[in-house]
């Protein structure tokens, strides 16, 4: 990640809001392993972008899962826009890529 700027008033917003574009839903901790930021920092990050309308959270059992809002006025172009500047680091592209969101068949090697 060379020279990010943050456009949408940090770095941590900036690159929250590209993981999440790119898992398309994702949970605190997740988010937190991926970015290689504190759990704090995310949190708060998804607070403020939470309260800015930009994502949306609902419970499954007791995990809150977190998205792009749906019903955000111009989601499309916000998706085009952050998919774009997301493209610029590789680091995060890799892990999100690297990311197993299935279990493993059982008995299947690794």
């Amino acid at each position: 990640m060379v020279g990010l700027s943050s456009p949408f008033g940090g770095v941590a917003r900036t690159r929250v809001l590209m993981a999440l574009v790119l898992l398309q839903e994702s949970y605190q901790r997740e988010l937190a392993r991926i970015l290689e930021l504190p759990l704090s920092g995310v949190q708060q990050a998804l607070r403020t972008l939470e309260r800015d309308g930009l994502v949306g959270g609902r419970l499954m059992g007791r995990t809150r899962i977190i998205r792009l809002e749906p019903r955000y006025f111009a989601r499309q172009e916000l998706e085009a826009y952050l998919k774009r500047i997301a493209r610029g680091d590789r680091n995060l592209t890799g892990r999100v890529e690297a990311l197993r969101r299935r279990p493993r068949l059982a008995g299947k090697p690794l």
